[in-house]
């Protein structure tokens, strides 16, 4: 196989990242398309030169000539379509979050195992330039052992409605659009520690807002100001096997002055902050230190990471190494935001 036929799934506002970053790669064709609506299916088809739109998931997972799919679908549809595509002898890259449950999730790794294709799951700031640099350095013990982080994304206004807004269709609200996010790249950062207890919290006081007038912000196709089903707020604290601890905050709308995001990391040798800007923090001849790495993106390079991303699995499919971003991890991070939302209805700890 020179080049790696790919048929994008879902075609929403986060496949055309998907559609770009697969055009970028000399190594690509873009062999294929589906969507539910087959009018948005054929508008994608004309814009990136598709030859293949098809008409039935099944046509897709029965096509011997389509070597890989991206799935860019609600996330209630991401296990059903990832296990269909691998049993049809796909690879696959899927977006996050991996599953609904994690039972879901379990049987995605299950069936990556059976049909031992290629599995990337879109933890897409894995790939940008300020965590590859600030990884190299925390690889060459830098931080030294890290003992906790704390990552916020919060939004004053920004529940973006549509299947976003709906539980049935995304799962959840901020905790599982943004937080797996911020979630992830704390935990890639730390070493992928094992998880021991989570405690957390989810509010729903604000609803979407859709009141709020002269502050724009990003909505869904759909959207729909009077309708939300998912949380406004989350936080958790999240323990580990190894000692090392991990405070999340995120919102979709909250009280609060401006947007931020956050991301920290703390360790016996020095600390990182990843997000808003990539900063070292060191401690040398009893003077402390902040170094700043003199690099073109100092903050998360949306377009440059999802080439990355994309240009990684191609690779991985390709050569068959692992990717960067595995199945196993997915179904990790799944526990985590499934821990938390128990944690937060049962109103105590959870331990594993």
């Amino acid at each position: 196989m020179n080049r790696l036929r790919v048929c994008v799934i879902g075609t929403g506002s986060i496949s055309n990242m998907h559609f770009q970053s697969y055009a970028n790669n000399p190594n690509v064709i873009l062999y294929g398309v589906y969507d539910y609506s087959k009018e948005r299916a054929l508008e994608k088809a004309e814009q990136y030169g598709i030859r293949n739109v098809y008409d039935t998931l099944e046509e897709v997972f029965n096509d011997p000539n389509v070597d890989a799919v991206s799935i860019c679908t609600w996330n209630n549809t991401h296990a059903e379509i990832s296990i269909g595509a691998l049993k049809g002898g796909k690879h696959v890259l899927v977006e996050k979050p991996l599953s609904m449950t994690v039972e879901e999730a379990l049987k995605v790794e299950e069936a990556t195992r059976k049909y031992n294709k290629t599995f990337q799951v879109g933890f897409v700031r894995r790939f940008a330039t300020n965590t590859k640099v600030l990884k190299s350095f925390i690889d060459n013990g830098k931080l030294g052992e890290i003992y906790y982080a704390k990552a916020s994304c919060l939004r004053r206004l920004g529940n973006p409605g549509g299947w976003f807004a709906d539980k049935e269709r995304s799962g959840g609200g901020p905790l599982i659009d943004l937080g797996v996010h911020v979630i992830d790249i704390c935990w890639y950062l730390m070493g992928r520690p094992k998880v021991k207890s989570i405690s957390g919290n989810t509010y729903n006081q604000l609803g979407n807002r859709g009141n709020v007038e002269n502050l724009s912000f990003y909505k869904a196709a759909d959207y729909d100001k009077e309708k939300n089903t998912v949380e406004d707020l989350a936080n958790a604290l999240i323990t580990f096997e190894n000692g090392a601890s991990l405070f999340v905050d995120v919102s979709f709308t909250l009280h609060a002055k401006k947007d931020e995001i956050q991301v920290k990391l703390f360790g016996t040798k020095g600390g990182a902050e990843l997000e808003p800007e990539l900063v070292l923090i060191s401690e040398e001849k009893d003077t402390i230190l902040n170094i700043q790495p003199q690099i073109d993106h100092l903050t998360f390079d949306f377009s440059n990471a999802f080439q990355n991303e994309i240009d990684s699995f191609v690779t991985s499919c390709l050569s068959g190494t692992k990717p960067i971003a595995p199945v196993e991890d997915g179904v990790e991070i799944m526990k985590i935001l499934a821990g938390i939302y128990e944690a937060s209805e049962k109103k105590c700890e959870v331990t594993f």
